[in-house]
């Protein structure tokens, strides 16, 4: 009996997923841990390995296909011995008892895997899955497209600069209108889509703001940094992340998440961190982090963030999380609101650290005030346990050195 390749779920979230390519074809014989397929996520692209040796007989969902659910009938293998005739009487099984298929194992995809290098002997243009598809949705070659990713590979942002170039509006409209271009969701931007809405609209939101005068944690940095390379510098982020996890282990009722009907307190600090990646966002965990050093943290901190940006993270480095963390303070935001990441109770937006004029003592005088801003989910933290977070970690940033102890 023809062996059923499904659509695999590769993380516990994942409900369906982009069919990116087939690099195999019908006829081809498969080997146990050759690459099928690669399939887009909201997280990353991966590829898909055969578990069981055969002949591709039958493509049920052709590349590009977008929402393809999970566990989804998208090929066939025919087993030794079998031919087409095989396919003709084959009954798809309609439920199976696992998330992820037997049939195939999936891994993250490298670069390489992706696409390959431009040449003139294969005439192939390195451009990620994302931009591929949307220079196809706009009509625009990508031969005329420079590549600012990695190996010159042609990234989303690429594409959409030559979508807003004066010569790509293709769209005609009455001079008082402007032209546009509609792009396409990619899976993660879908994905955000919807848990966000669901955040705000299933979440009793509120928020508390504080502000911390940061002058003595920028004196520690620097001093730190005078012994460090320039790619091993720490930065106010990796402070900001030890301060978190350190407050939450002194208030450690607000290291939970909400499911249902209980309230989970967690032992360990994993703090998720969101980073901005092309086409979205994600949220690389540092496991553990109040018993982590501060050049651990800023070590892992930059390899995940790497990772993150390279479409190359593994499902445990993003899976989970108790708390997260959102710095908007490197692109000078002073502050803002973030929306929670369920089922975690709290994210902390972290704002820009600017002079401003303070009284101390009667007297006026100038300090780096940075704002942070918790956004709290009421369900499983009241706002006298907020503020008693905010407090110890205003208390940490304002004596770095208490870090340490």
């Amino acid at each position: 009996m023809p062996i059923q390749i499904l659509m695999p779920a590769l993380s516990p979230t994942m409900t369906e997923g982009n069919l990116v390519k087939w690099l195999k074809k019908p006829g081809d014989v498969i080997k146990a841990g050759q690459v099928l397929a690669e399939i887009e996520t909201d997280k990353a692209t991966m590829e898909v390995e055969a578990v069981d040796e055969g002949i591709l007989g039958q493509i049920v969902v052709q590349e590009g296909a977008e929402s393809v659910q999970v566990n989804a009938l998208i090929g066939l293998i025919l087993e030794e011995g079998e031919d087409a005739s095989a396919l003709e009487s084959f009954t798809p099984v309609s439920k199976v008892s696992s998330t992820m298929p037997a049939v195939v194992e999936p891994t993250v995809a490298s670069t390489p895997a992706l696409v390959a290098p431009l040449s003139s002997a294969s005439g192939r243009i390195i451009a990620s899955p994302v931009a591929k598809r949307l220079a196809a949705a706009s009509n625009i070659d990508l031969s005329n497209v420079s590549g600012t990713g990695p190996r010159g590979r042609i990234i989303k942002a690429d594409v959409e600069s030559v979508q807003t170039s004066p010569s790509s509006h293709t769209t005609t409209a009455p001079e008082s209108l402007s032209g546009y271009v509609d792009i396409p969701l990619n899976m993660m931007r879908k994905v955000i889509a919807k848990r966000l809405v669901e955040s705000k609209q299933t979440i009793p939101h509120f928020y508390l703001t504080i502000s911390c005068e940061i002058d003595a944690l920028l004196s520690a940095r620097a001093q730190i940094n005078e012994t460090r390379e320039k790619a091993d510098k720490i930065s106010v982020n990796d402070f900001v992340i030890l301060a978190v996890a350190k407050a939450l282990k002194a208030v450690p009722d607000a290291n939970v998440s909400f499911h249902d009907n209980i309230i989970r307190k967690y032992h360990q600090t994993d703090i998720s961190v969101a980073v901005a990646i092309d086409g979205g966002l994600v949220t690389p965990i540092i496991r553990n982090a109040s018993a982590q050093s501060l050049g651990t943290i800023s070590s892992t901190m930059k390899q995940l963030a790497e990772k993150a940006r390279a479409g190359k993270l593994q499902p445990e480095e993003f899976q989970g999380g108790s708390f997260c963390i959102s710095n908007l303070g490197m692109y000078g935001v002073d502050q803002f609101q973030a929306i929670i990441n369920p089922p975690q109770a709290c994210i902390l937006a972290i704002g820009a650290g600017t002079q401003q004029a303070v009284v101390k003592n009667g007297n006026l005088t100038i300090a780096t005030v940075m704002n942070a801003t918790l956004s709290v989910d009421h369900r499983a933290v009241d706002g006298a346990l907020g503020a008693q977070f905010l407090a110890a970690f205003k208390g940490f940033m304002e004596a770095p050195l208490t870090l340490f102890v």
